[in-house]
């Protein structure tokens, strides 16, 4: 699968990431098809937000109502950031992912990569900025 992110939701990831530190920031990845139209930040509201993230369920599943709704683009994954990493999926990421599909991007250093979280666990995906 080819991924298109749009410049604006790169930027967004990025000033995300830059403004967590030392915490973990997350968000979601919202957008149709391949294409990943926005990053919307999160509240981070896991029980250690230094080392860890969790997206807060509200904004989880008022996103899901929204797509479901017609109101609102889909949720394609989520991003996160590793503030004293490295741009990869970390032993904690693997261990608590669903193994769903979904886009995961993960911040690090100014650098964002892209995976799959599909059921045999991560897999490395290109993406391409679009203007827009």
């Amino acid at each position: 699968m080819a991924l298109h992110i749009r410049q604006s939701a790169l930027t967004a990831m990025l000033a995300a990431a830059r403004d967590a530190p030392p915490l973990e920031a997350c968000g979601l990845l919202l957008g149709t098809g391949a294409c990943v139209e926005s990053a919307v930040p999160a509240a981070n509201v896991a029980p250690d937000p230094a080392l860890h993230f969790e997206i807060d369920p509200a904004a989880l599943i008022a996103a899901h109502r929204a797509a479901r709704d017609g109101l609102g683009p889909h949720v394609l994954g989520y991003f996160h950031s590793h503030p004293n990493g490295l741009a990869r999926p970390s032993a904690t990421d693997a261990q608590s992912a669903a193994r769903d599909g979904r886009v995961w991007a993960i911040v690090a250093n100014d650098a964002i990569t892209c995976w799959t979280d599909g059921p045999d666990g991560f897999e490395a995906l290109s993406y391409a900025v679009t203007q827009g």
